[in-house]
């Protein structure tokens, strides 16, 4: 499959980068690692008359652990982020989502920002962040804003951003305390598999025994968007974590589950996966929990 004809642009800062845009909006598309954006280019399913390459500035690189707050650039891959021990220590979950994020040679190629932008409903890294109420910042010429991922997502393939703006960075404020993360993936295969269902599951407890006091569960791949499940999330607030607790927040979760039949699975499989995933996700970040 070939690529359409297009006019590639360089930028080597933001404000160049936001000019550009501002100026040929609609009319363009920007490019960070271009698993995604090649990819449905080759199959005629976006024909952008010109490409921005977001790859030669060097503000959109790097992943910053300081102020309470965790920073990853625009451009971070989702290896960086897998080996990133700033990630690893304190928000475990994501690294989970960017290890199985494709094979190794698409970690070394997707971004932060592609993985999000897409706005895939399968897509592995929006429900860890989204766990942790992580905000995108959005920038243009006129200015900067920040939106919480939770508000970020519209449809596949749809998102709050203008036509006019890039992601330069994702943000996302550190947890303290007694609290525990995790994610989840099932797929037909082991490896090299997009989503069948995934689940994100952050919960803070009330003292190193106490009860739940913040709970956050995600589901991927079961609707349009990702999908917080705020059922699952009212079952859990202010009671004592244990075994029967989660699997009511499991079906909980599976009854705001949004699942579709396909060739990879049936919507009621994928529903009754929600309930286990979700009973599997709080497990584990309860475990993580306890070891902090």
């Amino acid at each position: 499959m070939l690529l359409p004809h297009f006019e590639f642009h360089e930028p080597t800062t933001v404000s160049e980068a936001c000019e550009i845009m501002g100026r040929l909006r609609e009319k363009a598309r920007p490019i960070a690692g271009g698993t995604d954006l090649i990819v449905n280019m080759k199959k005629n399913l976006i024909r952008p008359d010109h490409v921005v390459s977001l790859a030669k500035i060097d503000d959109l690189k790097g992943i910053v652990r300081e102020n309470g707050l965790l920073e990853i650039g625009a451009c971070v891959t989702a290896a960086e982020i897998a080996g990133s021990d700033a990630v690893e220590k304190k928000f475990a979950a994501l690294a989970q989502g960017a290890r199985v994020l494709g094979s190794p040679l698409i970690r070394n190629l997707a971004t932060i920002s592609g993985n999000v932008v897409s706005a895939r409903p399968a897509a592995d890294l929006p429900p860890p962040l989204m766990a942790y109420g992580a905000r995108a910042v959005l920038m243009k010429t006129s200015g900067e804003r920040s939106v919480d991922l939770n508000d970020f997502f519209k449809a596949p393939g749809k998102t709050v951003m203008d036509p006019d703006e890039i992601l330069t960075r994702i943000v996302i404020e550190a947890p303290q305390g007694h609290y525990g993360d995790s994610y989840v993936k099932l797929g037909l295969r082991q490896t090299f598999e997009i989503s069948l269902v995934n689940v994100a599951a952050f919960i803070s407890l009330d003292g190193s025994d106490g009860p739940i006091s913040k709970a956050r569960v995600i589901l991927g791949s079961v609707g349009p968007t990702p999908i917080r499940s705020q059922s699952a999330e009212d079952v859990l607030g202010g009671q004592m974590p244990s075994e029967p607790l989660f699997a009511r927040a499991g079906e909980a979760a599976a009854g705001d589950a949004q699942p579709i039949d396909d060739f990879r699975g049936s919507a009621e499989y994928r529903r009754d996966m929600v309930a286990v995933l979700t009973r599997r996700a709080l497990n584990m970040a309860l475990k993580r929990a306890g070891s902090r």
